[in-house]
């Protein structure tokens, strides 16, 4: 097994559950992508940061500080989008697919931030 491998193997859970926090945000953005692929030009951007967060976690992995990039990609996300007038809208769309997309998206992704916050005061303390 690689190094990498064998430091994610021994991560904390909280750590991974960050991770599958960041793939239900994808899942999210998918879902409103396929509800609405005219919202996007081409592919969906968040998507991309989201998956470069969840390797650099990965590669991380074992460290304490893992975590934070998981922290700020969802925080960037949620936080940036409401701050961009983004996010309310989506919730009242007239869509049913970018309404639960967006509830799929900012849900893990709070959950992201959640547990990565989490995992990295744990870590720390270790």
């Amino acid at each position: 097994m690689s190094a990498v491998g064998v430091r994610f193997a021994a991560t904390p859970k909280t750590t991974k559950m960050s991770l599958s926090g960041l793939a239900a945000g994808t899942v999210g953005l998918v879902i409103q992508w396929v509800a609405d692929p005219a919202k996007f030009p081409g592919f969906p951007p968040g998507i991309g940061f989201i998956v470069v967060c969840a390797a650099l976690v990965v590669v991380a992995a074992g460290r304490w500080w893992a975590p934070i990039f998981s922290v700020l990609i969802s925080l960037w996300i949620v936080f940036g989008g409401w701050a961009a007038g983004q996010l309310i809208p989506n919730f009242r769309s007239h869509n049913a697919g970018t309404v639960a997309g967006n509830a799929v998206m900012t849900a893990g992704l709070v959950f992201a931030a959640v547990t990565g916050i989490i995992a990295i005061i744990a870590g720390r303390r270790r």
